[in-house]
Parts: C-alpha cells; sequence; structure tokens
C-alpha cells in the first residue's frame, strides 16, 4: 500500500515552527559604535542627559522678545553675538541678539527671527548695528526645546532593536562610545551536486554536459554577511551520502547553522534528509510555496540546519522568506517578518497555482507593478530585473489593475 503523504505545510505555519526554534544566541559584545551597524542590540541604552541639553535655534538669525518687536517703532539694536558652544548673557529689553544654528536661546528671548525676515541696518548711533524686523514673530518660532530628541533616564533604543545608522547616531548623540550587542550567527555554508563547478575552475567553452557554474554559493555568503555573519564556506559537497553526513558532521561542530543548498529534494541523488536524519533530526520537510518547496530544517547534534532548494531563485526567495527571520530571531531581533504594500498589478497572472506563490516584479514609473515574463525557478535574472515579491495567496489569479501585496527587496535584503 502507498503512504499517503501529509499536506505541505503552509509558510506562516513553517515560519512560526522555525522562530520557535530560532532561540536567541547566549554571548554578548562590546562594540564600537562606529563598527556597530547591522548589529543587534543586547540591552536597552538608557540616556544619561536630554538632547539637546538647553533651548537653542535652530536657525540662523535674530533671538528677540516677541513684545518688543512688536512694540517697536525702528530698529532695534543688536546687543550680544552668540555662537554654537558658547554661551550668551541675558537678553537685554528693547535688543537683539546675532544667533547661529546650535546655539543657546538667551534667557529674555522667546522666538528666533531668521535672518532673511531681517534688515541689517548701521548708524552712528547704533555702533554695534540695528535689525529691523519684517514680520512679527510668533511665541516659541525657531527654537529647539530642551529636551524635545531625548529627555534624561529615557530608553533611546530598546533591546532587540537592530541598528541602522540613524540609531547609531542617536546612540552616539548621548555620548554612547560603545553599545552591547548578541554576537554574529557563525555559519557553515555548502552546496551539494556533482554538477557544480566554480567559477573560474573551468572556462564556460569547456565546461561538459549537464555542469553548471555554481551561483546559490555567491548569492546565499552574500546574503549572510549582510545579516551579519560569520560564514564558513565549506565549498561543494559531492552527491554521495558518505560525503554529506562527513560535512555536516564537521560543521555542527563549531557553527550555530548549517546552511545547504541542494539535494534537499525525493530524488535519488538527494542525500540531505538521510544524512540529517542519521544524526539528528528533521522538524520541517517541504511547504506550500512556488518557488521554494524543497525547504528542510532540522538539528545536527547542537546545529540548527536549514537545507534549501538548489535551483537558484527557490534557494534565493526561501532565504528571503525563511532563513534572513531565523537568523535575526537568533541574534535576538523581535520584528523579523517584512512589511508588505498594496499595490495595483499591471499584468495578468491567469493560472492559479495551489501553493502560495512569489511573482518577480519591478516598479514602473506609474506606481504600477510589471510582472516578469519567465517565473521559472531557475531564471535568476528575474530577481536581478526586478525590485520585489508578489505574495499573491494560494489559488489566487490576477488580473491587471487588481491590488496585490508588494514586498521590496529592500525590506529583506540586509
Amino acid at each position: 500500500m502507498t503512504a499517503v503523504r501529509p499536506p505541505l505545510k503552509s509558510l506562516d505555519d513553517a515560519l512560526a515552527e522555525l522562530l520557535a526554534f530560532a532561540i536567541p544566541l547566549e554571548g554578548v559584545e562590546s562594540v564600537s559604535t562606529f563598527e556597530a551597524d547591522g548589529r543587534v542590540l543586547a540591552q536597552d541604552i538608557v540616556s544619561a542627559l536630554q538632547v539637546p541639553p538647553q533651548d537653542n535655534s535652530s536657525m540662523d538669525g535674530y533671538a528677540v522678545r516677541c513684545a518688543d518687536v512688536a512694540h517697536a517703532v525702528g530698529v532695534l539694536p543688536v546687543s550680544q553675538r552668540i555662537a554654537a558652544g558658547t554661551s550668551g548673557a541675558p537678553l537685554a529689553p528693547n535688543t537683539v541678539a546675532r544667533i547661529f544654528t546650535g546655539a543657546p536661546i538667551p534667557s529674555g528671548a522667546d522666538a528666533v527671527v531668521m535672518q532673511e525676515d531681517c534688515v541689517l541696518e548701521t548708524s552712528e548711533n547704533l555702533l554695534s548695528g540695528g535689525v529691523r524686523v519684517t514680520s512679527q514673530p510668533e511665541l516659541g518660532q525657531w527654537i529647539r526645546r530642551a529636551g524635545e530628541d531625548v529627555k534624561l533616564g529615557s530608553v533611546v533604543l530598546s533591546k532587540g532593536e537592530l541598528l541602522t545608522p540613524a540609531a547609531l547616531g542617536l546612540a552616539a548623540s548621548i555620548g554612547m562610545e560603545s553599545v552591547n550587542v548578541t554576537r554574529r550567527p557563525r555559519v557553515a555554508l555548502f552546496s551539494t551536486g556533482d554538477e557544480l563547478v566554480m567559477p573560474g575552475a573551468v572556462a564556460p567553452e569547456h565546461m561538459k554536459p549537464g555542469a553548471i557554474y555554481n551561483s546559490n554559493r555567491f548569492f546565499l555568503r552574500a546574503l549572510l554577511v549582510r545579516l551579519g555573519c560569520e560564514v564558513t564556506d565549506v565549498g561543494i559537497v559531492p552527491d554521495q551520502l558518505d560525503a554529506t553526513v562527513q560535512a555536516l558532521k564537521q560543521a555542527a561542530q563549531n557553527h550555530d547553522l548549517i546552511l545547504t543548498s541542494g539535494g534537499v529534494s525525493v530524488g535519488e541523488e538527494d542525500h540531505i534528509k538521510p544524512a540529517v536524519q542519521s544524526l539528528g533530526a528533521l522538524n520541517l520537510w517541504q511547504i506550500a510555496i512556488k518557488p521554494g518547496k524543497p525547504f528542510a530544517y532540522g538539528r545536527v547534534d547542537d546545529a540548527h540546519f536549514i537545507g534549501l532548494p538548489g535551483n537558484p531563485v527557490s534557494s534565493f526567495v526561501t532565504f528571503l522568506l525563511l532563513v534572513r527571520p531565523f537568523l535575526r530571531r537568533l541574534q535576538g531581533l523581535v520584528r523579523v517578518t517584512p512589511n508588505s504594500v498594496a499595490a495595483q498589478a499591471n499584468f495578468d497572472w491567469p493560472k492559479a497555482d495551489k501553493r502560495r506563490e512569489f511573482l518577480r516584479v519591478k516598479r514602473n514609473a506609474a506606481g504600477g507593478l510589471d510582472l516578469y515574463p519567465n517565473q521559472s525557478s531557475g531564471v535568476l535574472t528575474s530577481a536581478v530585473w526586478g525590485d520585489g515579491l508578489v505574495d499573491n495567496p494560494p489559488g489566487q489569479t490576477i488580473r491587471a489593475g487588481d491590488l496585490v501585496q508588494f514586498i521590496a527587496f529592500n525590506e529583506v535584503l540586509g
């Protein structure tokens, strides 16, 4: 009697299970704030000061009392000059203070008038010059209030937050020379397949029939590095069970994750499944998405194992949708799933698939989405041409003008 195959697991269920296995890594590193881009905070950053430290000017111009300007019949004398990094004296009544961006507001001033709204005049009676204000200022205009950016004692960046360039600037603004981050995941990467050849090993004109260059190895390593991983490139493992078992056993000794591409289907030369099962456990096997059905997760000794399909687009898409969130959760990141937005399809997709599909598309000048004409899982050109994916539900056709869910590559490539 033929065994009944269980239904394929949905992407959402597979991702939920995958994230449940992704226990954040132990170990904290203190790194220079200069070098922390893309790392994940291991603890809250609490401000020991307020930013700005005092009221200051957001414009080059003149600090004034609004009442003095309202009652002035002519020119108000300039009583002092205040530059950033200096401190001024209290503003004398019926005078103005020349002030520059970032300079502290003198006591008594309640507005700043930008220099474009002032006319500078000099005379024998105004030895230091005078100003005629051409528009009545509003209370508080062009003044940045003390603590309006950061309040003393506030949490400015939270544990589990990704450190972006803006976040690094914020950390520096409160004096953080270094930050505590989770350690980098250690990932062993290898490909399986006797058909694989490394670029440079064989010239194109000398390639044997059936041989292909190993493209997956290049984009997978680049994606791992972008995610802050320490990558060990194990190379190409031949289509032999013993060789696959040995490669997995060695990689498990000092890595958090073993990532492979190829060999996870059900052919006679696909040895990943029995090799993993002989060394540990296989928890996930095949998911209901297109491209990317042959996907596997398990454990080899103490290391996580993820097996990606051999077809390049399948490998690329499953990495973005599953491996990236898994690695980000290992690093302690709280939000790991990408945002999608509604966009108008400028194409027809008349044949629905029973699996959830991810179509390579590109935004056009009108803001709609164009479809790459060849959606085969072997056409890596589609991932270069496109700038995102349409997340199309199972059994769903698309007609030009329909709203679809769009995931931009810049949401998932870092």
